[in-house]
């Protein structure tokens, strides 16, 4: 026997008035507006000349010139740069921030010495430009402290194969320097919200501490590594500062492309190349951002 459901208390036309009166009321969204002020500024502003430059000339004629220039082995080869250095320093950054992550979870919350790589790393994680570049040069640079030191005391030469630190080589340590903090901030929540009853539910089980990684922790983590993973990616393959301050000679990835594309004298035809090589990044970042979105709403489904 089934009993039948109790109709729903039926709300008066004033009352229903008076909620959607409120609710166009709610003037809450007004405290967005310097956020959404400066989005417009400086992402969606700037994409928009970027889109507009790439298809017009110098002239202002409209024109596929500069997309088909992307196709050009120069520019194929500064992706192909900036692609790789941004993946590997995407990886290495992942995994070194990610285990001191887990050697960070044994420490209490309010210790000394996690508070102390907390606050490190939230510096790092923004130390970057013409003071990264001087720091990289004062340290592991041709004449620098480490360098001598290790040639004067110990016999070794780091640069007896070339200058390699002011080429692309060079930006790979100048990176892992705020790629490996910004994993810290990012991937610390993740793995703190393991909560310590689950790992006692599996051994209560029977189940062994490799095990509940297994079949537990990683997975619960995976989600929110690869978006952390994601998101390094995007920060390497869009830096410039650390990258034109640093590197001497050539324009080896896309941001230094561009900025060749803006000063030089010699690009008949393709005025606005840089347009077009800002709109390939924008494509790339965009694809990046879009995982990293997909990659978030399964991340979520945990958190909850």
């Amino acid at each position: 026997m089934t009993s039948a459901a109790a109709p729903e208390p039926q709300v008066p036309a004033r009352q229903r008035r008076a909620a959607r009166a409120d609710h166009f009321r709610d003037w809450s969204w007004l405290g967005l507006t310097p956020f959404a002020v400066y989005v417009l500024l400086f992402l969606a502003l700037p994409t928009v000349l970027a889109i507009a430059s790439g298809l017009f000339d110098g002239d202002g004629a409209f024109t596929l010139a500069n997309i088909a220039a992307l196709g050009d082995p120069v520019i194929i080869t500064t992706f192909v740069n900036s692609t790789w250095i941004s993946l590997l320093t995407a990886v290495v950054g992942a995994v070194v921030g990610a285990a001191v992550c887990y050697a960070m979870l044994g420490l209490p919350d309010t210790g000394a010495i996690r508070t102390t790589v907390d606050a490190a790393s939230g510096v790092l994680a923004q130390f970057g430009g013409v003071m990264l570049a001087f720091a990289m040069i004062a340290t592991i640079g041709t004449q620098g402290i480490v360098t001598r030191f290790l040639r004067d005391a110990l016999g070794i030469d780091i640069f007896a194969g070339g200058a390699w630190i002011y080429a692309l080589p060079g930006l790979i340590p100048a990176y892992l320097v705020f790629q490996i903090p910004l994993m810290v901030i990012t991937f610390m929540p993740a793995l703190a919200a393991l909560r310590p009853q689950w790992f006692e539910a599996h051994l209560t089980l029977g189940g062994t501490r490799g095990g509940f990684w297994r079949h537990v922790g990683f997975p619960v983590l995976a989600p929110s590594f690869l978006a952390s993973l994601l998101l390094l990616f995007a920060n390497a393959f869009s830096s410039y500062a650390t990258a034109a301050a640093l590197a001497s000679q050539g324009s080896q990835i896309v941001p230094l492309q561009i900025r060749a594309a803006l000063t030089s004298e010699t690009v008949l035809g393709r005025e606005n190349l840089a347009g077009a090589l800002a709109l390939g990044m924008i494509v790339v970042v965009a694809v990046v951002m879009w995982l990293y979105s997909l990659i978030q709403r399964r991340t979520a489904r945990w958190q909850a």
